[in-house]
């Protein structure tokens, strides 16, 4: 595997980590649409979204090996533990041991059309961030809050 992190030194970049930003996943083998299935992933591109950006973060490749339809049960752990942070990962299609296992790990699993162009995605989840999220992920940012007091009490802050 070829796994890429992409570090940004701005200011605009640090706030993306803020208790509103979430990473999402798409199964893409160029970058631009969804064109893969979980289990079979060549590729992984990784976005930190926030409600007014998102940013590629991280992009991950995989050998020929790892990618083979059969017989790929047992190296669903290591693209699941790769998308640990990620709040949900797009692709064309994911076997119900992959949901089952995803789901576990807090990932939500989306499936979409082959060829939907990760811009497009992108987009309406910025919108959907400034109106109203999905359930998963209002789930998930309610998570990052609850860890954000979680990590303050633990720095010694109280009311």
């Amino acid at each position: 595997m070829r796994h890429l992190k992409l570090v940004h030194s701005t200011e605009k970049a640090s706030a993306m980590h803020d208790k509103s930003s979430v990473k999402i996943a798409f199964a893409s083998s160029d970058r631009r649409v969804v064109d893969q299935h979980f289990g079979a992933a060549e590729a992984f591109c990784i976005y930190s979204l926030a409600e007014d950006d998102a940013r590629l973060v991280e992009v991950a490749e995989f050998h020929d090996s790892d990618v083979a339809m059969d017989g790929h049960e047992g190296k669903l752990a290591g693209k699941i533990a790769l998308l640990e942070d990620c709040a949900a990962v797009y692709c064309n299609a994911v076997g119900a041991s992959a949901i089952k296992q995803l789901l576990a790990a807090g990932i939500q699993p989306m499936k979409v059309e082959e060829g939907t162009p990760v811009d497009e995605l992108l987009c309406g989840l910025n919108q959907s961030l400034k109106d109203a999220p999905p359930a998963w992920l209002a789930k998930r940012l309610q998570n990052k809050d609850a860890d954000r007091f979680n990590d303050m009490e633990a720095e010694g802050w109280s009311e």
